[in-house]
């Protein structure tokens, strides 16, 4: 097996905290040098559910400096994307199934310097990645379908998961970060870390287990599985 040569990461989704805590478990988070903060947000029409919104955003970039990663399941984003204040350090992930002009979204995140990421459904074959892989900077596996937490992994993207790491290796394309969102249990993380993946959504099955007080040891833990 090659040796992988991107850090492996934490974002940490913020879908799963508890708001009472919230202070508490950001401190964690930046002691314990957690990457990324996952913000799923949701119209309530590409998935059937409403998520995180821009004031929330906005009052999180108060409380820390930790970059954002934007998961933006909503119907065409082109004509959204100036609301939410995006920031040259986040991660911004479109969906490919959110827009008739998919090229034309990843453009118009130019601008904004952010990382360009684009999302993909547990159904959408991988070969709807191939035109735009100039256009991105990686690829957010969606390992179960969007909208809601707490789903069991679709066994079928751990497969998947290996057809995107060999399409970017064919396309000789590994410098593309591949990140999987949805039940990323550690033992799930580990398996997929080698294949090749290297930013991992990290919610109920995996930090956000227990109170705020089991949130240092449950990153710790793992943390190991993504080394």
């Amino acid at each position: 097996m090659e040796q992988i040569k991107k850090k492996g990461e934490i974002s940490a989704s913020m879908m799963c905290s508890d708001l009472v805590d919230l202070k508490e478990t950001i401190r964690i988070f930046e002691e314990e040098g957690v990457e990324h903060l996952h913000i799923d947000m949701m119209d309530g029409n590409f998935v059937p559910n409403f998520g995180l919104g821009v004031d929330y955003v906005r009052g999180l970039r108060k409380l820390t400096d930790i970059p954002l990663d934007l998961h933006l399941m909503i119907k065409d984003p082109e004509y959204k994307l100036q609301w939410i204040g995006i920031k040259e350090t986040d991660i911004v992930s479109i969906h490919y199934e959110s827009s008739f002009q998919v090229q034309r979204v990843l453009d118009w995140l130019v601008p904004f310097g952010c990382k360009r990421f684009l999302a993909i459904n547990p159904a959408t074959p991988i070969n709807s990645l191939e035109e735009v892989l100039d256009y991105i900077d990686g690829i957010n596996l969606l390992m179960v379908n969007p909208g809601f937490a707490g789903q069991k992994i679709v066994p079928s993207t751990m497969r998947k998961a290996q057809k995107v790491a060999d399409l970017l290796k064919r396309e000789h394309r590994e410098d593309i970060t591949i990140e999987v969102d949805g039940n990323i249990t550690p033992e799930n993380a580990r398996k997929l870390r080698s294949i090749g993946a290297s930013i991992f959504v990290a919610g109920t099955s995996a930090i956000f287990k227990g109170n705020v007080s089991e949130y240092k040891n449950n990153i710790d833990m793992f943390r190991k599985m993504i080394i």
